[in-house]
């Protein structure tokens, strides 16, 4: 009897291995064979020189060498995580707020499934069209500009795109909109998976409304929020169509908008596969050197 129990399972798993037969085999061609080649070709001197190919030849750590010591490297990092800060604290700001209203039943909302579906639609629409919306919007010469003329605020037409902060501010409302609306609801069913006696005990015991969010909802939130903060990282650190489309690829003003993979896009767009695949690989390991820090502390953090 037990071997044929012994039988059964050995079927079963069998069956499990087959079907993961299509996600390994795909991420086998299009993620790790990739990830090989470009570390491979980051040891490589290989561009195109007006209509020479120079190249592909073995040059070691060249490639990190010169990609370190020009300093861009650092400026386009710094660039792209202020704007990512400036994007993600607001929405994780708003996206728990709301989910406290929409997962307490004691509020009682009503039309609760047509406010959750416009605020996910964002999230459904291209980057690149909310872009465009926005960079006619913000024009010289378009509607928020002329509003602002006409009521008097301001004197004249402000350029939002030739400023530092106004640009980067442009960039960080757009990401905010498109992405606050899928935290919210992954903050949301968080929320509703908390047991609802915990909530009882702590009115019984007369705690107010902001203590039973800091002491029960977001202790128990934590898994979802290093989650939320690790997948919105990596994102941020892949923020690229919206600043290119805002700023037509240039990163202006003065290269503040400019991201990293903006950066890697110039390297790929002029073919010099060596610095692209360097800069590439060092993309990798800093994001996944900050994912592991923002997972550690929220660890130590849960152990205290």
């Amino acid at each position: 009897m037990a071997k044929n129990n012994n039988h059964k399972a050995v079927s079963y798993n069998k069956w499990g291995y087959i079907f993961l037969i299509p996600f390994v085999v795909v991420y086998l061609i299009f993620q790790l064979v990739p990830l090989i080649s470009t570390i491979y070709n980051s040891f490589f001197e290989n561009y195109r020189s007006g209509l020479t190919q120079i190249g592909p030849n073995f040059v070691g750590f060249a490639n990190y060498a010169k990609l370190f010591q020009s300093g861009e490297i650092w400026i386009y990092f710094k660039n792209t995580m202020i704007m990512w800060v400036m994007g993600f604290v607001p929405q994780i700001l708003v996206s728990l707020l709301l989910g406290a209203w929409f997962s307490n039943p004691s509020l009682r909302l009503k039309g609760q499934r047509f406010f959750k579906t416009v605020i996910y639609l964002p999230n459904l629409i291209m980057a690149s069209a909310f872009a465009m919306l926005f960079f006619t919007l913000f024009a010289d010469g378009g509607p928020i500009n002329a509003m602002l003329v006409h009521f008097g605020i301001l004197k004249e037409a402000y350029s939002f795109f030739s400023h530092k902060w106004s640009a980067r501010t442009l960039v960080a409302i757009l990401n905010f909109l498109m992405w606050f609306g899928n935290t919210t609801i992954l903050l949301m069913a968080g929320m509703m998976g908390i047991d609802p006696s915990l909530y009882e005990a702590a009115e019984v015991d007369g705690a107010t409304s902001s203590q039973i969010f800091r002491k029960i909802t977001l202790p128990l939130l934590r898994p979802i929020l290093i989650y939320v903060m690790i997948t919105s990282l990596i994102g941020g650190m892949q923020m690229f169509d919206v600043p290119q489309i805002l700023t037509n690829g240039t990163g202006d003003p003065m290269r503040s908008t400019m991201t990293l993979i903006m950066y890697l896009n110039k390297h790929l767009f002029s073919k010099n596969y060596g610095m692209g695949g360097a800069l590439s690989v060092f993309l990798f390991l800093i994001t996944g050197l900050l994912s592991l820090i923002v997972f550690q502390f929220n660890k130590v953090k849960d152990r205290r």
